[in-house]
């Protein structure tokens, strides 16, 4: 063997042994570490352990038609300091020392939750802590945040004066209460929809969380984000603000002049069966109203605005014609262990026109007795062809179904007549009147037009047909020319005028600038189980121009107090009435001028 074969040998067997106790080490330390010292290392990658956290979206917004806000989220946030930021120690404290005058008394003047010498108090003993803490008990907005961005040391970032914001969305509303109740609110807990359009289109309005990593980075923790979170649609209404303020103000100043419990007011397009404006007004103890409760989807008993309907269905199964006369007595009218009566103090004659103009019990008791009595199920069943009984989706969460059922005595087909034993939602009653005004073809009422993202439209909503015909031509003109007597027979209509000693001294529902056709309802309210007749529901829901109608509105008025007598006419169509002439004014519409009807844009 050679001399260089040799030393090559000796070489590589050196390398090979010291290799091989290189990787014996390797081992012998792995096995050191994960059997003697197993217990040290896993509380130290204890405290290493990554936090996976959601990042919250933001939620979408929700417009009315023609892009104004009705609820959006806005940044507010709550202002941190860490006084454990070393900048904040050294050199005996002269950062601090300097600047802790200036920076509480710029807190105290752009917040003022805190005067000068507490917040100096407050972040002294926090230095002195060494901690983390929350300066201010209140939230800020986003023009405060750059006001305190601007103080001194403040600005000159975290890692000089410790200061951080913590970013928290808020839900604000820019109208106010203004249709707060069918807008909807969230929960404050979790940021998800609670009521109206914020809960219904939950799915859309959220977004999708995102995902982050949470761990400490220079003492602190932050996060990083791993996949980021896609913000919420935006949601376009039906709505129109200005439409919506002259709908709340209205029915605001009547129930305050009444000191009624609640009212509500809707306003729809009659063509398309856009929701324009709605309003739900509750009273509290004060005698003040607000936004509590959506009674729009509330079923309730219409009464006299029923009678319309019992007229319809009378006509239509060929059961009477509109000039057939019905006697009605001042004393009422017995059936069986029932008496109906008026609140007209005579004797008379009433045609079925003049009787729905006149809104008599009487004439529809017998009317629909006379004509059902012992087939009431006959007289369901045409309101069931007339959509009346199925319901529909109002987009508002807690929507009640009607209730319209066979009655099982004939004294309760009798009271059926004029609208007790029966229960619609206000949105019901007006989607009905809504058809009669858009030649007999029943649309649903709907408060969406759009799902949008980033300005894409990824959902639409458009008019829907639920009947395309009410009823034959010929009954829904003998009906509308019954309605228009409401308002314009001013010997007999209930929304037309009130007469004292034979004078006019204050029209209903009759405008010089728009006519209105509708028909007023009154009700005694059912208070366990009895009915009070005392308290009332008064209601008027009618269209607008008569001759062509752009709009249907109903206003229905709980427990009015402060009159001696319940008007339906008087209080809610006046309300309609008001909203009518401003509506005209505003949108611009066929407005009656010298005989005629001519288009007027005054907007």
């Amino acid at each position: 063997m050679s001399e260089q074969l040799k030393n090559t040998i000796i070489r590589f067997a050196f390398v090979f042994f010291a290799i091989t106790a290189g990787f014996v080490g390797v081992i012998a330390k792995i096995l050191y570490i994960q059997v003697a010292e197993q217990e040290k290392w896993d509380a130290i990658a204890q405290k290493q352990v990554k936090r996976v956290c959601a990042i919250q979206p933001i939620r979408g917004n929700i417009y009315d038609n023609d892009g104004r806000l009705l609820a959006s989220s806005t940044p507010q946030y709550y202002i941190w300091m860490d006084t454990r930021v070393e900048a904040l120690h050294l050199g005996g404290d002269t950062l601090f020392n300097r600047y802790i005058g200036a920076i509480s008394e710029g807190l105290s003047d752009i917040i003022g939750d805190y005067s000068t010498e507490e917040y100096r108090s407050r972040i002294v003993q926090a230095k002195r802590a060494k901690r983390d803490f929350r300066i201010t008990k209140t939230r800020i907005n986003y023009l405060q945040k750059k006001q305190i961005q601007q103080l001194p040391l403040i600005c000159r970032g975290i890692y000089k004066s410790g200061v951080h914001f913590e970013p928290i969305n808020i839900r604000t509303k820019p109208y106010g209460t203004l249709g707060s109740r069918t807008v909807g609110s969230i929960y404050a807990a979790d940021g998800t929809g609670n009521s109206g359009l914020e809960k219904r289109f939950e799915e859309f309005l959220h977004g999708k969380e995102g995902r982050a990593v949470r761990k400490k980075v220079a003492g602190r923790w932050t996060q990083i984000p791993t996949k980021n979170a896609v913000n919420g649609c935006d949601i376009v209404t039906t709505l129109d603000a200005n439409l919506m303020d002259i709908v709340e103000s209205s029915l605001r100043e009547r129930l305050i002049a009444t000191q009624a419990d609640w009212g509500c007011c809707i306003l729809m397009e009659t063509k398309t069966g856009k929701i324009k404006a709605i309003s739900n007004l509750d009273s509290d103890p004060d005698g003040n109203y607000y936004e509590k409760e959506n009674h729009a989807v509330k079923r309730v008993e219409p009464g006299s605005t029923f009678k319309t309907i019992s007229l319809m269905a009378v006509l239509d199964d060929g059961k009477m014609e509109i000039d057939d006369t019905i006697r009605v007595y001042r004393n009422g009218w017995k059936y069986f262990d029932s008496n109906h009566t008026d609140s007209h103090p005579k004797d008379t004659t009433y045609n079925l026109r003049s009787a729905l103009a006149v809104s008599s019990n009487i004439a529809f008791a017998k009317m629909v007795t006379s004509s059902y009595e012992k087939k009431a199920e006959k007289f369901v069943s045409k309101l069931e062809k007339m959509g009346l009984t199925a319901g529909f989706d109002t987009e508002i969460p807690g929507t009640e179904k009607p209730r319209i059922d066979i009655p099982k005595d004939r004294v309760t087909l009798s009271k059926m007549a004029y609208g007790y034993s029966v229960e619609l939602s206000p949105m019901q009653i007006l989607a009905f009147y809504n058809g009669i005004a858009n030649d007999g073809k029943m649309i649903r009422p709907y408060l969406v037009e759009r799902v949008e993202r980033e300005g894409e439209t990824i959902e639409k909503y458009g008019t829907e047909t639920l009947k395309s015909s009410l009823c034959k031509s010929s009954t829904l003109h003998q009906v509308r020319e019954a309605l228009h007597d409401v308002v314009w027979d001013n010997d007999l209509g209930t929304a037309s005028v009130l007469k004292w000693q034979g004078h006019i001294v204050r029209r209903k529902a009759q405008s010089d600038r728009v006519h209105i056709a509708g028909k007023t309802g009154t009700a005694q309210l059912l208070v366990k189980g009895r009915y009070q007749g005392q308290q009332h529901r008064i209601t008027f829901v009618g269209y607008f121009p008569e001759e062509n109608p752009q709009y249907t509105c109903i206003c229905m008025i709980n427990h009015p107090r402060n009159h001696p007598y319940y008007d339906a006419g008087g209080d809610c169509g006046s309300v309609v009435r008001t909203i009518a002439e401003k509506t005209i004014a505003y949108t611009g519409v066929w407005e009656w001028n010298n005989g005629e009807y001519t288009w007027k844009k005054v907007k």
